[in-house]
């Protein structure tokens, strides 16, 4: 994990061990991709959605900085 991605979403420790869950960045994605598949989609489609969800966690990150 890095700054570029964010860093991790839902780092979790117990005092002595910490487990990084996914990045700041796919959870992003993972939440534009829920409002972006609403639609029925299949197919090509499915790329498109999965690029564009992606690009919309980019751009939430870079609207942090």
């Amino acid at each position: 994990m890095s700054d570029e991605d964010g860093g991790e979403a839902f780092p979790v420790s117990n005092g002595v061990h910490t487990v990084f869950g996914m990045s700041l960045r796919d959870y992003f994605a993972g939440q534009a991709l829920v409002g972006l598949v609403s639609p029925p989609g299949t197919g090509d489609l499915v790329k498109i959605y999965a690029a564009d969800a992606y690009a919309l966690a980019d751009a939430m990150l870079e609207e942090r900085k």
